[in-house]
């Protein structure tokens, strides 16, 4: 049984040892009371003081009791809540929650509701803009950026005169207004237009209880709507989603849905990845993801659906080839995380290279959406990903680290190459992914100029300087 400590200054710090024994029990349970007065040091003392919270007082003079506070405190049995307290079971695996969109194609028969519901969806949004600007500018008074909140307030009643959208679509509108413009620090964002060769595309959002599952279809606004692949929708619980169209005019249904992914060890332990033109990607393994020419292929038959004036024959033939290439990288990106544990990746900019001759087949490789995925896989199946500097990964030797590959425009033509300095003959992609892997091995510097063990050809400027000659400085 604890008592009061003698000679304390604060009476608020005093109380009686069964109130002290009482908070303990409140905050750790009966069965770790006895554990964490245990673990108190012996110049220490648990009092209950205001607001609920534990404090010690130190019986000895020579330690101040902020510093017995801070000590007791910082014990992790303290720490501890009582749900973290209970043993976890380790055999179980994690459990991850991750959001995905299910993605359903909407049948022909509803376009029509749709495209008149996005007409009123747009005067919301373009009504939004109009007050939020004149809310944020105003000719007297002191600006205001108002919220989804402040929006909804001011919409209140709007949805009489409308015929399509209700007041739950109405206050969705608001609400993402609001938050991409405090994204995007502007004063206002661009109308939405219905009409003309800009017009925007259509977009009918809702909340998750808006949406009704009926039969094969599903509910909305009192209307029926029918998808193909409904079996999708079976046992699934949606969160607020939207009506999306694309450039062609269909309509799509988006359901973000939450899924339950367990964590797993890969069976392999890292891979390196060369991005390319040639072949789409390489790896260390020399596992490698073709180049489909997914819009080369076709390129001909889109030229020749423009001159004809065929414009939804000619998007439908970019869609083609967006959902090929879409298709391609899923499958390969999927299989590498499957695979491995740590992934690395150089750092190839495509929007670089896309201001080039070389333009159309860099965006027609896709790099940055197959660097997405592998990112974002990553992340939602515990593995390591990580992008790294490809500087002279081509040239240099993965074997002793010797600068006696191809280099210059000529020496992309070259794919297989020997070294000249140990003689081991080498792919060129694949002694690229392997030189990215081990570079991610590097321990990081300290001080940020640390020597790597990558042979880096010196500047003209420092070859000048070792030979006497001042660099040519041109003058702007």
């Amino acid at each position: 049984m604890l008592r009061p400590a003698s000679g304390l200054r604060n009476p608020k710090w005093s109380k009686s040892a069964r109130e002290s024994e009482r908070c303990i029990s409140r905050h750790l349970g009966h069965a770790h009371c006895g554990a964490a007065l245990s673990t108190a040091p012996p110049w220490a003392l648990i009092v209950f003081v205001r607001k609920r919270n534990l404090q010690i007082c130190c019986k000895s003079l020579e330690i101040e009791s902020s510093h017995a506070r801070v000590v007791l405190l910082g014990c992790p049995l303290l720490r501890l809540s009582r749900k973290a307290m209970q043993p976890q079971d380790l055999t179980r695996p994690h459990v991850l929650s991750v959001t995905r969109t299910l993605r359903l194609k909407v049948k022909t028969e509803a376009h029509a509701w749709l495209n008149a519901a996005t007409v009123e969806v747009n005067q919301v949004w373009n009504w939004g803009a109009q007050v939020s600007e004149k809310a944020a500018r105003p000719c007297a008074g002191e600006p205001k950026w108002l919220t989804g909140f402040d929006l909804n307030n001011l919409s209140s009643g709007a949805s009489e005169h409308f015929k399509s959208i209700g007041a739950d679509t109405i206050q969705r509108v608001n609400g993402e207004y609001a938050e991409k413009r405090r994204a995007a620090k502007r004063y206002r964002l661009r109308w939405r237009s219905s009409t003309g060769p800009r017009r925007s595309l259509g977009w009918v959002p809702f909340k998750a209880a808006s949406l009704k599952r009926k039969g094969r279809a599903v509910r909305f606004c009192g209307k029926a709507f029918r998808v193909f692949e409904p079996e999708r929708l079976e046992g699934v619980r949606w969160k607020q989603g939207c009506f999306a169209q694309d450039a062609l005019g269909d309509w799509w249904l988006c359901l973000p849905i939450e899924v339950h992914i367990e964590e797993s060890v890969a069976p392999l332990e890292k891979v390196g990845i060369d991005l390319g033109l040639k072949d789409v990607a390489v790896t260390s393994d020399d596992a490698r993801c073709e180049k489909g020419h997914f819009y080369r292929g076709i390129e001909q038959k889109i030229a020749q659906a423009q001159r004809r004036g065929h414009r939804r024959q000619a998007k439908r033939l970019h869609r083609r080839a967006a959902n090929r290439r879409k298709d391609a990288l899923h499958k390969f990106s999927r299989q590498i995380v499957d695979q491995y544990q740590k992934i690395v990746v150089g750092d190839v900019s495509s929007l670089h290279l896309a201001k080039t001759r070389m333009a159309k087949s860099v965006l027609d490789a896709g790099w940055g959406m197959l660097k997405t995925q592998l990112q974002y896989k990553s992340q939602q199946a515990s593995r390591s990903f990580q992008v790294v500097s490809e500087r002279n990964t081509s040239r240099t030797c993965s074997s002793c680290g010797s600068l006696s590959g191809p280099h210059g425009v000529n020496g992309l033509r070259v794919r297989r190459w020997s070294c000249g300095d140990c003689g081991e003959s080498h792919d060129r992609d694949v002694n690229a992914a392997r030189n990215i892997l081990r570079r991610a091995e590097l321990p990081a510097s300290v001080c940020g100029n640390g020597p790597s063990s990558l042979r880096v050809p010196p500047s003209r400027a420092s070859r000048s300087r070792k030979a006497g000659i001042e660099p040519v400085r041109t003058v702007a």
